[in-house]
């Protein structure tokens, strides 16, 4: 699934290329038609994320509410729009760009009162200016949960997915299944200004890296890492591979439902210092 850097980018696109123009509206699919055609013709005034949702605003306070999903995929191109391929359930064009929407789990025409109820559930965003660390701390602080689930609940922090969840806690040290109200806050400040500072580079290079200079392929004279999620990562998709600090095997487990990946010797297991 999308992390939130992949759905910041997708905005920024939108933007460069349909901001401020009037936009033909289409939905080949047929699934979107309706709304579609209400939409066909008006102005596209810019488009946002938030987490993993993405907004594109039309004039009138009207919003295409998106949310990708696991296989959803939203290309924005230059040029003159090509018959459309495969199942495109919106597509928007200009006589010098196009966007094709194809898989996603959502793709609705909403108000903004119902934009900002979505938003309302979300947790912190980090590539979001106005975000707060505090309320996703607070959360945190409290929760029995592990650190590893509560940092993909998109209601405790908005926009980090499987990858950024592995890296972050690699990079801090923590063992994934400690518990939430185990951290320290010093500990969630900063790995909450490491995700503001990660994320942000996705959305420039539109990819995730997140090794250290020391442990590029350059300085480490290693061959790049071979992965179609692209990047350089230290745990995520590394099963059975040594730790590029410290040599251990990289180990894997399911949580909820997805693959957790993490050092066990660089991220120690948790021990409550508790007398029990």
């Amino acid at each position: 699934m999308p992390e939130g850097h992949t759905l910041r980018r997708l905005a920024l696109d939108l933007t460069a290329a349909f901001g401020g123009e009037v936009v033909a509206v289409s939905s080949p699919q047929g699934r979107f038609a309706a709304d579609a055609a209400e939409l066909d013709r008006t102005e596209l005034l810019g488009a946002d994320s938030a987490g993993k949702h993405l907004f594109i605003e039309f004039a009138g306070e009207r919003f295409v509410h998106i949310h990708l999903g696991l296989i959803g995929k939203l290309d924005v191109r230059r040029g003159p729009a090509p018959p459309p391929v495969g199942q495109v359930r919106l597509r928007l064009a200009t006589p010098t760009a196009y966007a094709d929407l194809r898989g996603a789990t959502r793709c609705d025409l909403v108000d903004a009162s119902r934009k900002a109820a979505v938003v309302a559930q979300l947790g912190p965003d980090p590539l979001r200016p106005d975000a707060d660390p505090d309320k996703a701390w607070a959360r945190i602080r409290l929760s029995e949960r592990s650190i590893g689930d509560l940092l993909m609940d998109q209601a405790v922090l908005a926009g980090v997915g499987n990858v950024y969840r592995a890296e972050v806690l690699f990079r801090h040290r923590i063992d994934p299944q400690r518990p939430g109200r185990s951290l320290r806050r010093s500990q969630w400040q900063a790995m909450w200004d490491d995700l503001v500072e990660l994320m942000a580079e996705g959305v420039r290079n539109n990819r995730i890296d997140t090794v250290r200079p020391e442990h590029t392929p350059e300085a480490m004279g290693r061959p790049p890492r071979v992965d179609d999620h692209g990047g350089e990562v230290y745990v995520y998709r590394r099963a059975n591979q040594p730790c590029l600090v410290c040599g251990t095997t990289v180990r894997t487990q399911d949580l909820k439902g997805r693959n957790l990946f993490w050092c066990p010797h660089c991220q120690p297991k948790y021990r409550s210092r508790a007398v029990l």
